[in-house]
């Protein structure tokens, strides 16, 4: 789904670049109480993510995407299946305007895996930003035909190489180094 407000990237320097996706809260993304609901928070990660990674075809006229190195469209040699997800809510997203800011990055290549990091901003322009969410993704990158994992190219880790950076941290994490 594309929010019709361009992607772009943010850091000069490797291991600080960001990857941006305008994604916009729609009515139906609020619960009762007027909010994104927690649940809907994974689709809207999950927007992003095709936006930022997925290759866009040649004849849809839009300007390739710097991370768009997977073809995973449902005619596709590859598969991508999430492996874990782990979120964390920071305040409650109300109904907005303008897209949320969905920054992403690569915390971790593996040898058939990647995981993904986010952080989820108020919309570009606000005079205080505010940070909603945070969140990763592991995603294993399937072959279509044979259904098992398959090792991702040199294609994908050079495109993503600029954009990793150290993993987001959770609650849970500071936990778990106790």
């Amino acid at each position: 789904m594309s929010s019709g407000a361009q992607c772009w990237s943010s850091g000069d320097v490797d291991g600080e670049r960001r990857y941006h996706v305008p994604i916009p809260v729609r009515w139906r993304d609020l619960d009762g109480y007027g909010h994104v609901n927690n649940a809907t928070m994974f689709t809207l990660l999950e927007e992003a993510r095709v936006q930022a990674f997925w290759v866009v075809p040649p004849e849809s006229g839009e300007p390739p995407r710097p991370l768009g190195v997977v073809n995973a469209g449902a005619d596709a040699d590859t598969n991508t299946l999430i492996a874990a997800q782990s979120i964390e809510y920071r305040a409650p997203i109300p109904q907005l305007h303008r897209p949320l800011d969905i920054a992403l990055w690569i915390s971790e290549i593996g040898a058939a895996s990647a995981e993904v990091s986010y952080e989820v901003w108020s919309p570009v322009g606000d005079a205080e930003r505010t940070l909603y969410t945070v969140a990763r993704s592991t995603i294993v990158f399937i072959d279509a035909a044979s259904g098992r994992p398959r090792r991702l190219t040199e294609a994908e880790r050079a495109a993503w190489r600029p954009y990793v950076g150290p993993r987001v941290e959770l609650r849970a994490d500071k936990k778990l180094r106790v």
